[in-house]
């Protein structure tokens, strides 16, 4: 796909609303197939919630529980590979496309060393669910699952490192043909494990985890393929990079920000459905339906954070930082408008939505008040991760880490859990503080971007290209 088309724009001067408009769609088309995609990644959970559905809402409850256990240990291994989006955007901008293709080496070692230490991780998290007051039968649910999503982890690894690199060169058709043929793969497997269809042995729960290990090295697999396509297509004297030990230092500098800020994100969503495991079954169900909801929305505005950082880093690569803030205010007035409008059909639509997901007339009552919620922070939640993408395109990936600790952990969870458990208002209250760190978290990236694009356009902050 040819990216490049900001030769087509005019040299004279521009008003901010011109340049803005310039930049649409750009932005929407390196933006689309990546919604798409991250659209792909997230139905593969809502599929597995759905197949396990029909086994009760235990097994809906232990299925969210153990996916989110496991992305929040795995997570912080993909947050490191979130340096490429700098180094391989900013580099190909710069015309640097051997440094480009040595950054993706350099990620996917890093990739193949943390595997077995992540899986470790999950591995010793398993003893000690029983004293988060996890209710036995959601547990004993849980356990072989998650025992069984492990096997995904280095796949998940070696896919995360070739998608950022196809996506800071502009290559992203593979990334949204490999997440959504991902969807009919899962879809087939789990209905396979989980059943005993087709001949696969009948595994329940713990199906579903094997199912997913299936998707992720199709999705490795996929994204392997294309890179050495287009890799050797271009290039007939291709030869894999060695390690480059400076520019693995970049990548870990630049990555362990913002690996810690994605995984303080998701871990505060796993530590809340770990709390939500000691209320009732429904309440537990309810809170996986909202979160794979509003995970999915925010799947839109996380498509275009990625297409916005690629935006930004190629602007700097040429060392133009007025079409980097062009390019950075353009993805999040997108992201936002797309999250108001998510907003609004969540409100309209609960009903129909829940009704796709359950049948179970105490999860349905308990899930329509969670879904006034999700309405409520849903464009503070665009605004946030879109922020997020386009500073880390700039190469920023300090402040929003603590921006995200500090309304995260510092205020909304604990606002919740008083509210949950101290003051006795359940899974609404728990939301509720959920809710308000999404809010501070959205006006404080914001706020943040706004100060890197003022000196960028002002010429305080210079971007170094390795």
């Amino acid at each position: 796909m040819d990216l490049n088309i900001d030769n087509l724009q005019s040299v004279r001067p521009l008003t901010t609303r011109s340049r803005l408009s310039r930049e649409f769609w750009p932005m929407l088309w390196l933006a689309g197939p990546v919604v798409i995609a991250e659209l792909g990644w997230m139905t593969m959970g809502i599929v597995d919630t759905i197949v396990v559905g029909k086994l009760g809402a235990e097994a809906t409850g232990s299925v969210g529980l153990g996916n989110n256990l496991h992305l929040a240990i795995a997570i912080f291994g993909m947050g490191l590979l979130l340096g490429l989006d700098a180094m391989v955007s900013q580099e190909t901008g710069a015309g640097l496309e051997d440094e480009a293709r040595s950054s993706l080496a350099q990620g996917v070692y890093l990739g193949v060393v943390l595997t077995p230490f992540l899986m470790l991780g999950v591995l010793a998290l398993i003893p000690r669910l029983e004293g988060w007051g996890i209710r036995p039968e959601v547990l004993a649910l849980t356990v072989p699952y998650l025992k069984a999503l492990i096997w995904s982890t280095g796949p998940l690894m070696i896919y995360a490192a070739f998608r950022r690199y196809l996506q800071g060169v502009g290559i992203v058709k593979p990334i949204t043909f490999a997440l959504v043929t991902a969807n009919l793969v899962n879809l087939a497997a789990a209905w396979g494990f989980v059943y005993g269809s087709w001949g696969f042995p009948k595994l329940g729960v713990e199906g579903s985890g094997w199912a997913t290990f299936v998707a992720r090295v199709y999705l490795m697999v996929v994204l392997i393929g294309a890179y050495f396509r287009y890799g050797r297509g271009v290039h007939p004297t291709f030869r894999w990079p060695k390690i480059e030990w400076s520019r693995l230092r970049r990548l870990i500098v630049l990555g362990l920000p913002a690996s810690m800020q994605v995984t303080l994100e998701v871990g505060v969503f796993a530590t809340a459905t770990a709390l939500a495991g000691r209320l009732d079954p429904a309440s537990l169900a309810s809170h996986n339906i909202v979160l794979n909801i509003s995970s999915l929305t925010y799947m839109v505005p996380l498509g275009i954070a990625s297409a916005g950082a690629v935006r930004v880093g190629q602007a700097l690569g040429r060392d133009d930082p007025k079409a980097a803030s062009t390019s950075g205010w353009t993805a999040i007035l997108i992201g936002g408008a797309f999250m108001l409008v998510s907003g609004l059909t969540l409100l309209t639509l609960s009903r129909p939505i829940i009704g796709v997901f359950t049948e179970d007339r105490a999860v349905i009552a308990s899930t329509t008040r969670l879904f006034l919620l999700a309405a409520a922070f849903q464009l503070f939640d665009g605004v946030q991760v879109v922020a997020t993408g386009v500073l880390r395109g700039a190469g920023e990936t300090r402040l929003p880490m603590i921006c995200n600790l500090l309304a995260h952990w510092g205020i909304g969870l604990p606002i919740g859990y008083v509210l949950a458990f101290v003051l006795d208002q359940g899974i609404v209250g728990l939301w509720c503080g959920l809710s308000i760190g999404l809010v501070l978290a959205g006006l404080a990236n914001l706020a943040t971007w706004d100060r890197k694009a003022r000196r960028l356009r002002s010429g305080l902050d210079r971007v170094a290209i390795a």
